[in-house]
């Protein structure tokens, strides 16, 4: 199918096109990774002096498999993007929340409380649960989406997994092309849920309006959360799982440590029971106070800018690493060779290499 007639159906809440449309955007972001990589492992092959360099020339096109899937996979994403920016912008932008925290606090069952909460509004959700992925087969086991089922059937529901890829800050790659997808299709909210791996996970305040922090009483997260910096990006702190015992303690230690940040916004602290859907009212008044809050002091917008920024660098950033990466096998390692003689030091170095990508 045609890449903007696949635009157009998305655009049409097709759940279909849209899913298609995200694997798209996936399968070129790791096409992409692969080649760079492709080029890395066949450079020393190639090195300046080597015996086998005539012979190997073309291996950095082919190590990853079919070298013009790469080059395909971009035009088609290149298109796909095109497409989805010039269509007429929206009035009301979709509000994108993140939710992080550590493993087992109910990252994804406080998701599904929330699906549910924004769906009584007459709300379409969409929701990228981001998992984390094989060090050995890069697969993900994709459990995020397991655990919101009960969504489904609803056509006012989009949920799609991804898997990290091996990706630090506890999102993927393509995550904010992503979200471009879901937005053109027409969601009013989109939930981000990242891979729960602790203490790194800070990458997700950076895409999302408003940043929710969940913790769990007994599991001593307050301590994590002011060792990770989380208390910084946090627009609101829920503690889960609040029929346990220590969830006033928990409480007590959060506030404690939010009263010791002078900040325009002061992230309210919320008691739930995801599992049985206690405290989702409180939940969503919060939300629903810090995006007023975002609105009236313009910080919404910087917000926006700040995200569209750090889309465009990462996208010029990975273009220049697969320039580097395919061009400079030789000239790396003859300036590597310069600097273990003492012949040159690695700013001159650096400055040798980029002058040739000018």
């Amino acid at each position: 199918m045609d890449v903007r007639e696949l635009v157009g159906q998305a655009r049409q809440g097709r759940p279909r096109a849209v899913a298609r449309l995200i694997s798209l955007v996936e399968n070129a972001v790791e096409n992409a990774e692969n080649a760079a990589k492709a080029a890395n492992a066949a450079r020393p092959a190639g090195s300046a002096g080597s015996a086998g360099s005539a012979g190997s020339a073309g291996s950095a096109g082919s190590a990853g498999g079919d070298p013009a899937a790469p080059a395909a996979a971009s035009r088609a994403l290149r298109e796909a993007m095109a497409a989805l920016a010039t269509g007429a912008a929206r009035a009301h932008p979709a509000r994108v929340i993140g939710l992080t925290g550590s493993p087992g606090v109910g990252k994804s069952t406080s998701t599904g409380m929330l699906i549910r909460a924004f769906r009584k509004r007459g709300s379409t959700v969409g929701v990228l649960a981001v998992d984390p992925s094989s060090p050995f087969t890069g697969g993900a086991l994709l459990g995020d989406r397991v655990r919101m089922q009960d969504h489904a059937t609803d056509p006012g529901v989009f949920i799609r997994s991804m898997s990290s890829r091996g990706h630090l800050g506890g999102l993927a790659w393509a995550t904010p092309q992503a979200l471009r997808v879901l937005e053109a299709a027409g969601c009013d909210v989109i939930l981000v849920e990242t891979v729960g791996v602790g203490q790194a996970e800070v990458e997700i305040a950076r895409l999302a309006d408003t940043t929710v922090v969940i913790l769990a009483p007994g599991m001593g997260d307050g301590v994590q959360a002011a060792k990770a910096g989380i208390l910084e990006v946090a627009d609101v702190l829920v503690v889960n799982k609040a029929d346990r015992d220590g969830v006033q303690a928990t409480v007590r230690e959060l506030r404690n440590m939010t009263g010791l940040v002078e900040t325009p916004w002061r992230p309210p602290i919320v008691t739930t029971v995801a599992s049985k859907g206690e405290g989702a009212d409180d939940l969503m008044a919060e939300l629903d106070k810090h995006q007023a809050y975002l609105e009236e002091s313009g910080e919404a917008r910087r917000r926006r800018l700040a995200r569209a920024r750090d889309e465009i660098e990462a996208i010029a950033l990975a273009q220049l690493r697969s320039r580097f990466a395919v061009l400079h096998g030789d000239r790396l390692d003859a300036l590597a060779e310069r600097l273990l003689g003492a012949q040159t030091d690695p700013y001159a170095a650096a400055d040798d290499l980029i002058a040739a990508l000018r």
